[in-house]
């Protein structure tokens, strides 16, 4: 059996070797990832996955920001790997940061107090979803990506830096651009291990 989505989904790889060199224009790339997160599936269609969108100098800034925040807590002779990280995800084209918006979240605990406990796992299930979409639709278009988390460390300084409201709570970071290495072959597990069906 082919499948169009399947094929997609293999598309999607992990990229580290990131170039500034986009094979669409910024503003198509941004169209594209606001389109990916306005589609994705959230839990009683909640929405509630926020995103800001970098490009640039801001796209640096970021990075500039957790090279700074980690240095702070690595060991300075510990801190060649972690430095030579951040340069990698800076020399890339932009970031997505993703967010979950806890307003929504609390709003829906209030209407439905029997799934309270409930709506934060929820509202991962959207985050992934978001984040995955995302991925798989610059992965379409021949944008390399890979899904990063410093939060909470970077939590503060990027909520002062950009000025965004308390309610949002950080869960990724996706540096992405153009891909300057091939990927290698992907492994899997077995099977065995991973799936149970039952008629």
């Amino acid at each position: 059996m082919t499948s169009n989505a399947i094929s997609l989904y293999t598309k999607r790889r992990t990229q580290y070797a990131l170039g500034r060199e986009l094979p669409i224009s910024e503003a198509d790339a941004e169209a594209l990832i606001r389109q990916a997160i306005r589609i994705a599936p959230s839990a009683f269609n909640s929405q509630s996955s926020r995103a800001v969108i970098l490009f640039g100098a801001m796209h640096e800034k970021l990075w500039n920001i957790t090279r700074k925040t980690l240095r702070a807590i690595v060991t300075a002779d510990a801190f060649a790997p972690t430095d030579a990280k951040m340069n990698a995800f800076a020399a890339g084209a932009g970031t997505v940061m993703f967010f979950e918006d806890h307003d929504v979240i609390e709003e829906l605990q209030k209407q439905f107090p029997l799934y309270a406990d409930a709506f934060p796992m929820f509202s991962e299930h959207s985050a992934g979803m978001a984040q995955f979409a995302v991925w798989t639709a610059l992965a379409e278009v021949g944008i390399g990506a890979s899904l990063q988390h410093y939060s909470p460390l970077i939590d503060a300084e990027v909520a002062k830096q950009w000025n965004l409201p308390a309610s949002w709570k950080m869960r990724a970071q996706m540096p992405f651009g153009s891909n300057l290495q091939s990927f290698p072959e992907k492994t899997f597990i077995a099977d065995e291990v991973r799936f149970k069906t039952f008629r």
